[in-house]
């Protein structure tokens, strides 16, 4: 039986959004995921992928640059390394987690 307080809970602020990142594979090297979500994902018709450590920015140039409909949606997305909200001059080591989150809309 569902438990009927689940939705009255409120979610522990200090839980990160993004998932657990998944074991990291030969090919990945010392690469950084860049996990694409919602219209993000089908702009750049991929759900993720691995790419050289850099800035936020050199990031997101280089996955405009790659997919080139993504370009357009870029600059409204959130951006999130290794689930919290970062600027575009940061450094991103690799091993990390960044998250393109376009808006949207719901509840």
């Amino acid at each position: 039986m569902a438990d009927p307080h689940a939705l009255s809970r409120v979610p522990d602020p200090s839980a990160r959004l993004s998932p657990p990142t998944p074991p990291r594979s030969e090919s990945a090297g010392q690469g950084v995921l860049i996990r694409y979500w919602a219209g993000a994902r089908a702009a750049a018709g991929v759900a993720e992928e691995w790419v050289a450590p850099g800035t936020i920015g050199e990031l997101m140039v280089g996955a405009g640059e790659r997919h080139t409909a993504l370009a357009a949606v870029l600059p409204v997305c959130a951006i999130l390394l290794d689930g919290l909200p970062v600027r575009s001059d940061v450094a991103v080591p690799a091993g990390a987690v960044v998250e393109v989150l376009p808006p949207f809309a719901g509840g």
